[in-house]
């Protein structure tokens, strides 16, 4: 339920932006230590010459995954409004992926 004696008060207003922000700073900061940690999983990966059947789809893995961190924590995908940036985003990685497997599918086959 909303307060609607204090919309509009800029004391009540502040508290909220900054309590908003502060937790927003939170998850950018935790998504970019992820990231990090990632980063150096990778690292690791390459350098325990693990093999290359191993090593190139982990890797992969780990790249999808910091893609999203980075869509849905610095590019602000999960918050609201960004329905449509979102719709075109999907669509545009839907055609890419249909695009190399049929281009995988003509080159093998």
């Amino acid at each position: 339920m909303v307060n609607n004696e204090n919309r509009g008060n800029p004391k009540t207003d502040l508290v909220y932006r900054r309590k908003k922000n502060a937790e927003d700073m939170r998850y950018q900061v935790i998504s970019f230590g992820l990231m990090i940690g990632l980063t150096v999983v990778a690292f690791l990966t390459v350098a325990s010459d693990a093999g290359v059947w191993f090593t190139v789809p982990f890797i992969l893995l780990l790249a999808v995954i910091q893609v999203a961190f980075q869509l849905y924590y610095f590019m602000h995908m999960s918050q609201r409004g960004h329905e449509a940036p979102s719709l075109f985003l999907y669509s545009g990685v839907l055609v890419a992926f249909v695009t190399v497997l049929g281009f995988m599918t003509m080159i093998w086959w």
